[in-house]
């Protein structure tokens, strides 16, 4: 397509490019899409410390895949007033961009970026894509983020609610994350017989980075002697944040199990979080200090971290939000062909994982549950695991499916 008859598209996201899900959930998509025809525009919030230490590379990476970047500050008040400010600021900008390059798609990330989303549709007409990445609201209360015997956030809640539906009906296409989270939204009495159009994306993984084929086995060598792991010990590895939703204490007590069937164990923390707090929690289980590591790296050097774990592990906290959530980490850790242990109830990872042979499933968090798991060893086959990388998470079946949702609303 020459570039004259390039569709316009404006990207909404109240997440930095500078973050990193902007550079592994945002970017590689729109650069994708751009080679199939698209010009793209992304207003993004970028945090201050980060945006300083990261803007002249994310900048670069836009110029060369012609994607024009309109960052604005995040700003640092409180937090209801901060999104009331920030959404008025990008829908100013939307509306000066609008009238300059006539976008035909609006695609917005999550529900914040969608109130413009939803404008730009009733003023402008364009087409309003609807990317929700979870559901928002209910993340908020399920994480305690929002207590709704607080009045005020009793009434934000109830008002991003409706908005929600209001963007099920009013967007041309929806993004799910999984099909439980669209199984979960096509059953809402309220849609009656027009549930809304719904395409599942799951967040993707690069599988020419995550790679086991490219890992340099020297390295993986020395990072075992500067972690002080023994060639011949089995490593449990974790990878990426803990926060609010991943179950730090559950994932020590499965460890405390796995140690009485391998003592020597080690369970390998690949992560930013502060390493006293999770030594200081694993040393409250009685699991001794000798049998933890705690680093960090950067994103390109997690392949070769990975490829140190005997097999890896998350537990995430079940809730009812947790439905829509795709955990990024899994796809990476199927492409590197590690097995890993996970619990029921989060979005589509138990189906994948039973179906692909990926590793073992929890559905109780009991030490019970943890030596079935054990005691029946972990089902898994590599060669199906990491087919099922290709099939579910590849990058490329992102972009392709995105091009459809995109070619679909221009025709209708």
């Amino acid at each position: 397509m020459d570039e004259l008859n390039k569709i316009n598209v404006l990207y909404l996201s109240y997440d930095g490019m500078t973050d990193p899900l902007g550079q592994s959930q945002v970017l590689p998509y729109l650069f994708g899409l751009t080679k199939k025809g698209y010009n793209f525009h992304i207003i993004s919030f970028e945090k201050q410390q980060r945006f300083s230490q990261f803007k002249e590379h994310i900048q670069q990476l836009c110029d060369e895949n012609n994607v024009v970047w309109h960052p604005l500050k995040y700003s640092q008040k409180s937090p209801l007033v901060t999104t009331v400010y920030d959404v008025t600021a990008m829908k100013r900008k939307a509306i000066k961009l609008q009238k300059e390059f006539n976008f035909q798609i609006i695609h917005c990330r999550s529900y914040i970026s969608a109130l413009v989303g939803v404008y730009m549709k009733k003023r402008f007409h364009t087409k309003f894509v609807f990317d929700m990445r979870g559901f928002w609201a209910d993340e908020r209360v399920d994480g305690g983020l929002w207590d709704l015997k607080n009045p005020i956030y009793n009434i934000v809640y109830n008002y991003f609610k409706r908005k929600e539906l209001v963007y099920f009906k009013e967007s041309d296409y929806t993004i799910s994350l999984t099909y439980n989270g669209k199984r979960e939204i096509e059953s809402w009495k309220e849609f009656g017989n027009n549930t809304p159009k719904i395409q599942v994306i799951p967040c993707c993984v690069d599988l020419d980075l995550f790679n086991p084929d490219k890992v340099d086995s020297n390295e993986v060598l020395i990072l075992k002697r500067q972690l002080e792991i023994d060639p011949t010990q089995k490593v449990i590895g974790y990878v990426g944040s803990i926060g609010t939703w991943y179950m730090l204490s559950e994932m020590l007590d499965y460890f405390k199990v796995y140690l009485t069937k391998n003592e020597k164990s080690i369970f390998l923390f690949v992560t930013g979080e502060k390493p006293q707090n999770i030594i200081e929690e694993a040393k409250h289980k009685g699991i001794s200090e000798n049998n933890i590591r705690v680093t960090s790296c950067l994103h390109k050097q997690v392949p070769t971290y990975i490829s140190l774990f005997s097999e890896s592990i998350f537990f995430i906290r079940p809730t009812f939000s947790k439905k829509a959530s795709s955990p990024t980490k899994q796809g990476e850790i199927m492409a590197m062909g590690i097995p890993l242990v996970c619990n029921s109830g989060v979005g589509d990872t138990d189906e994948v994982v039973l179906k692909y042979k990926a590793g073992g499933v929890i559905n109780d968090f009991d030490s019970e549950s943890y030596k079935t798991v054990l005691e029946n060893q972990l089902d898994f086959n590599k060669e199906e695991m990491q087919n099922g990388a290709r099939e579910f998470y590849s990058l490329e079946n992102g972009i392709q499916k995105y091009l459809e949702v995109y070619q679909s609303i221009l025709t209708n």
